[in-house]
């Protein structure tokens, strides 16, 4: 297994580093394009974290990881979508910038319409924020619209590894149970970007219990509960008045030592993922249209080959609205 780094020596966000397709020139991302179509596009929020974290957390999370992830495949990041839509407990805490779940499905499936003109036909969408909802939506609006050939995949990193995420009482690492902000998810932030977590200030939560156990899942599902936290309302009081300090849980508790594991578990699965599709359909390659489509196949072929190269751009098939 690939050896990560853990801190890593910092992002690459504004660096000419070949890893954001934004710090890339055009000639860069056409050199690109021919060995390498699959983007990662990180999905985070800017939320309360806490006196002890910053808000950009579940950003930072999901580029963090994505970074080395490409720079063991060869593959491109996209700068991050940095504001989220949140469950309607999160609603009213300060610090935490809601988008609605209609602006943030429109804004997504734009995202995956301009990458996919531009030639990123595969997209990995790596979310880190309890948007779990909202992305699936999006993709299948955007494939519904546009019915071309395309991978989209949707990756909440906590799926990947119940058992990395669990605690002590059902085998995993934490002496607590991952909700937000606490134990697990500071113990993540610390090996990805430890230069933004001060411990000196962490806190520990006691939130308000207005629901009976065993129904409903906490935060990365686990647990195999038969309900995940996004489905409920009534069930999760609200943080601004069950849990002000922005921790839901035990902060103090945090050590990067018990989320590497997890960490090596997650990007080595999504480093499997990518050089599966990429054998599969390497750098150029779709899945087959009639697969994926009945519109037309000329259209649809216009479409692929783009206005640059005697075809057609997208949006000759319909705007993203």
């Amino acid at each position: 297994m690939r050896k990560w780094q853990f801190p890593p020596k910092g992002g690459h966000m504004d660096l000419p580093s070949g890893i954001y397709y934004q710090t890339m020139n055009g000639h860069e991302t056409q050199e690109r394009l021919k060995k390498n179509d699959l983007i990662i596009i990180p999905v985070g929020s800017s939320e309360n974290h806490g006196p002890n974290a910053c808000s950009g957390e579940d950003t930072f999370l999901v580029t963090r990881m994505a970074e080395q992830i490409a720079q063991a495949t060869g593959c491109t990041v996209a700068e991050p979508i940095w504001y989220g839509s949140h469950p309607f407990h999160h609603m009213g805490m300060p610090g935490t910038i809601m988008v609605p779940e209609e602006d943030l499905a429109a804004y997504l499936r734009a995202v995956m319409a301009g990458f996919w003109n531009t030639g990123f036909r595969k997209q990995i969408f790596l979310n880190g924020h309890g948007q779990d909802y909202v992305i699936p939506l999006a993709i299948h609006q955007f494939a519904k619209k546009y019915q071309v050939p395309t991978i989209i995949v949707n990756v909440n990193w906590w799926f990947v590894i119940p058992e990395h995420i669990r605690n002590k009482a059902h085998g995993g690492p934490f002496d607590t149970p991952f909700i937000h902000a606490d134990e697990c998810e500071t113990s993540f932030s610390q090996a990805l970007f430890p230069e933004m977590i001060n411990q000196e200030y962490a806190v520990s939560t006691k939130p308000m219990k207005i629901f009976p156990d065993g129904h409903i899942d906490k935060s990365g599902n686990a647990y195999g509960l038969p309900i995940p936290f996004w489905q409920q309302v009534g069930a999760s009081a609200i943080e601004v008045v069950s849990t002000p300090e922005g921790i839901v849980g035990d902060a103090t508790l945090a050590n990067p030592e018990k989320a590497k594991p997890g960490l090596e578990a997650i990007m080595n699965y999504i480093e499997k993922l990518i050089n599966d599709i990429l054998h599969m359909y390497p750098a150029g390659k779709l899945p087959p249209i009639k697969a994926m489509s009945m519109r037309d196949k000329k259209e649809i072929e216009d479409v692929i080959k783009g206005p640059l190269n005697g075809g057609k751009h997208l949006y000759t098939l319909g705007y993203p609205t």
